[in-house]
């Protein structure tokens, strides 16, 4: 069974429709449902609109008249459907249409529908009808409209006393679905009973109207005040109120908050600990006679002797458990939007906040709580049930899903906890201590490492004011967490959620943050598409001057990390655990992942925290050993994520860096380009990556072409970069021609100019070299052209270069019109590359020109004209074209 979603039950206690406990008497919940919704045989549950509700899942408040409701954020409702789940039911094959209904069919069966609730008692033709037309409002891909006649019936039937209560489930969801409705004339206003009043304010908030709303706000809170009649039930209510509070939480008045926290806390502090009575079923077999209940046990088995909580179990339960239930169930949600009204906001600096936190210790304990407000009076039982259930979360459940049930509830309560505090600083001290004791319990039991997280959030929160030293909390957070679990997707998708939300936090309050951002990679290796978003926005955050080039490093390690960390779990399978001989190389990963030749580049591919002196150089046998794995589904979408993270890397990067930094990256971008993951189209992306930016470093600061000559010379000269990172290649020889000049860097000199020259102008010939008995390599048109461009650009800035220029441009027709060329390159790609040397060796003709055109000042190469990368001559070279030929053609000579 998976874990529970955070906040939520892992197995299902209807909070608002039946007695009887889901634990005990399953098939019985389900007969009862079933009885008066309807199933199929088979004994699945559906949706009177033939859609399956699922195992489990928070009620939608919109078409079902209630449900916990969600959160906002990541919290989500305790309320869950048990196993005999409500709403209106039929067997889904039998509603499964053809085609969709036209609307003229709709209206003929809105008629026969409308003959059946016009009958003395609507019985299971009239559900059955009811059932079918709800499937076809709801079941449409645009909304649905039926007559004022039929939406009148439906109300009528609706608001009936005498109608089953089937019917009327099937009324309410087919009103809901064709909200908003015009002729609706539903109120609340004088309805008493809570079921009634459940379904009419369902369909009434479903419209939307903030006016509907504050309408049924009042109603429910006036019910919940006054004394009900015997039988009826205030449990329908409250997932009503709950979502009135999400759509419009100023719907309710100072007065009816104080009215419902003090329900709320009578009903979260006072519920029996005595179990509920069984209801008779009434069947031929039934015993008059019933047992006395007994006392409520906790999860261990053991009999309750404190209050009742959501972590108590009991056959059935009573009226007031499950409204103790269901009143946990929305109080986050009640105290996020009520809670802290009327408080000040605790200032940090107060001293008389700090002696307030102090005196707590002995003053809250001892206030009785009768003479508190109702806001205040709800914080104190909030926070002893709150305590209560983490000390029940220290027994031993006998049931796994009770098991997972104390998970869930441990992860409200702390949450809830922090709640409390930020609302009246007076219970940090209690709170901060009772937590370290709770952090040091399940810190080392990795089934707990969710609940961990809001632990963290609260010493994030209230750390400085409780004086607790929490760095040892965030370190087991930060190294042990990530490096454990990074392959437990619910896990990974919380904590990075976390760390997005307190990123500027801490990275404010502590070096552990950005130190562990090798481990927060692995989540992401890992779990790449769903959490490429959430990385997105916390990539910032890690990145400053220290940490740039690591996780510049990373980022193109990314596939590699993925594929590291596939081997690493399989090597703690025991069926593949073998032996490894250190003199014998290894045959395969997993025998590498042991050997010793490997194992340091393992480790510091697997670091758990930050490593800056460390020589990436070490990776580069293992990213060929691993080279196995490139094909691996989980390596490729990782490899697919890279990309995007490059662009924003350069762009954060670009707003701090300096200098230094930027040739510090041009640097290892050069190197880097030949040390990637094999995988063609990882390799692609990259480059294409890698040379966009490498444009925008170059305009940062333009002097890098005189301060990394070397190494530009190097990697220009070598030919072979044009077939396997040509896109590289091809900006960085743009870079050279377009700012290896005096005009934005003062200490180019000629010398500098013509070293530059003959290494380009060795590579072009190396390039454009017929050879008749040889094959003549495909080089890329794009780079022919600007290496020309590049070439002709540092003539002009020597002129005494010129000539050697010339002359190589007037052989290029030669050289595009030899057999073997013509059998290379198409005649597009011939044609370009010789239009671009017809116009470079006329603007040469002009010397003067020439200069001007190719040595732009600061500002000229800022315009327009001068910002593509790949048109790489300005709009001047083809208007000195055509002014020397006006035709079309080569000029010889």
């Amino acid at each position: 069974m998976p874990p529970p979603l955070p906040g939520t039950f892992p197995r299902g206690r209807n909070l608002c429709s039946s007695t009887a406990s889901p634990r005990s008497h399953p098939q019985r919940t389900a007969r009862l449902w079933g009885a008066a919704l309807g199933a199929d045989r088979g004994g699945r549950h559906v949706l009177g609109g033939g859609r399956e509700l699922p195992e489990a899942g928070p009620v939608p408040a919109a078409r079902f008249g209630g449900g916990g409701g969600h959160e906002s954020g990541r919290s989500l409702s305790f309320v869950r459907l048990c196993e005999g789940r409500s709403s209106a039911l039929t067997p889904l094959s039998a509603l499964s249409p053809r085609r969709e209904a036209q609307p003229e069919e709709l209206q003929r069966f809105a008629a026969r529908v409308a003959a059946q609730l016009q009958g003395p008692e609507p019985g299971p033709e009239a559900a059955a009808c009811l059932q079918r037309l709800h499937l076809v409002v709801a079941a449409s891909k645009y909304p649905r409209r039926l007559d004022g006649e039929i939406v009148g019936l439906l109300q009528k039937v609706l608001c009936s006393p005498k109608c089953p209560e089937q019917i009327q489930l099937l009324c309410a969801a087919i009103l809901r679905e064709m909200s908003p409705c015009n002729d609706l004339s539903l109120s609340c206003e004088n309805i008493q009973d809570p079921k009634l009043l459940s379904l009419v304010s369902s369909v009434l908030l479903a419209q939307g109207d903030k006016a509907e709303v504050a309408a049924v706000g009042q109603r429910v809170v006036k019910v919940l005040e006054g004394r009900l009649p015997e039988g009826q039930s205030s449990r329908y209510l409250l997932p009503i109120l709950s979502n009135v509070i999400s759509l419009s939480p100023e719907a309710l008045t100072e007065e009816q908050t104080n009215v419902v926290s003090k329900k709320m806390a009578d009903w979260l502090r006072y519920a029996s600990i005595q179990q509920g009575v069984a209801q008779p079923s009434g069947g031929f077999f039934s015993n008059p006679r019933t047992r006395q209940p007994g006392p409520v046990t906790e999860v261990d088995g053991a009999i309750a002797t404190d209050f009742f909580t959501v972590l108590s179990l009991a056959q059935h339960y009573t009226e007031d458990q499950w409204l103790n239930i269901q009143a946990f169930s929305m109080l986050r949600k009640w105290l996020l939007c009520y809670g802290g009204k009327g408080l000040n906001a605790p200032s940090s600096g107060s001293r008389s906040e700090m002696d307030k936190s102090v005196m707590s210790m002995v003053s809250t304990a001892s206030t009785s709580s009768h003479l508190l407000p109702p806001k205040e009076r709800l914080r104190e039982k909030t926070f002893e049930y709150c305590q209560r259930l983490i000390e029940q979360s220290n027994r031993q459940a006998l049931k796994k899903a009770d098991g997972d049930l104390q998970k869930a509830c441990l992860i409200e309560a702390v949450t809830i906890m922090d709640i409390i505090c930020k609302q009246d600083s007076s219970y940090v001290y209690r709170a901060a201590a009772f937590l370290k004791v709770l952090h040091s319990r399940i810190s080392s039991d990795a089934t707990y490492a969710r609940a961990l997280l809001p632990i963290a959030q609260f010493f994030l929160n209230h750390g400085e004011m409780a004086a607790v030293d929490s760095d040892a909390i965030y370190k087991h957070l930060f190294t042990d967490i990530p490096a454990q679990l990074f392959h437990n997707a619910s896990l990974a998708f919380e904590f990075v959620l976390f760390c997005k939300e307190n990123s500027r936090l801490f990275t404010e309050t502590s070096s552990i943050f950005r130190q562990s951002f090798p481990n927060l990679f692995k989540f992401l290796a890992w779990n790449s598409p769903p959490l490429i978003s959430e990385f997105v926005d916390l990539l910032p955050f890690l990145l400053d001057a220290g940490t740039a080039i690591e996780i510049f490093h990373l980022l193109l390690d990314l596939p590699c990390l993925t594929a590291a960390l596939d081997v690493q779990m399989r090597s703690t399978s025991a069926s593949e655990r073998a032996s490894s001989d250190p003199a014998v190389k290894p045959a395969t990963c997993l025998e590498a992942f042991r050997h010793p030749l490997y194992k340091s580049a393992f480790q510091y591919l697997l670091r758990i925290e930050s490593a800056p002196e460390e020589s990436p150089e070490r990776l580069i046998p293992l990213r060929q050993l691993l080279g196995s794995l490139a094909s691996s589904p989980r390596v490729v979408q990782c490899a697919d994520t890279v990309p995007v993270l490059l662009e924003l890397f350069f762009s954060v990067v670009a707003e701090f860096a300096d200098g230094p930094l930027i040739n510090q990256l041009v640097v290892l971008l050069l190197q880097r380009s030949d040390q990637l993951y094999d995988i063609p189209a990882f390799k692609d992306d990259v480059h294409r990556v890698l040379s966009s930016q490498l444009v925008m470093l170059c305009k940062l600061h333009p002097a890098l072409i005189v301060e990394l000559s070397k190494e530009l010379l190097e990697f220009s000269g070598t030919v072979s970069n044009i077939q396997n990172k040509e896109a590289v290649f091809t900006h960085v020889v743009w870079a050279i021609g377009e700012y290896m000049s005096v005009s934005y860097d003062k200490r180019c000199t000629v010398e500098q100019i013509n070293r530059f020259f003959e290494t380009l102008e060795a590579v072009l010939f190396e390039v454009t070299q017929v050879r008749p008995l040889a094959s003549i390599p495909s080089y890329a048109p794009r780079a022919i052209t600007v290496l020309m461009t590049a070439l002709t650009k540092l003539a002009a800035r020597s002129q005494d270069l010129i000539p050697r220029v010339s002359l190589f441009l007037a052989k290029m027709r030669t050289f595009l019109q030899s057999p073997a060329v013509t059998s290379v390159y198409c005649e597009e790609d011939r044609e370009e590359i010789l239009t671009r040397a017809t116009e470079l060796m006329n603007l040469l003709k002009m010397p003067s020109v020439a200069q001007f055109v190719f040595t732009p000042s600061v500002d000229a190469s800022r315009s327009r004209f001068q910002k593509e990368v790949n048109d790489t001559l300005p709009s001047a070279l083809r208007i000195v074209t055509r002014l020397l030929e006006p035709a079309p053609g080569f000029a010889s000579g």
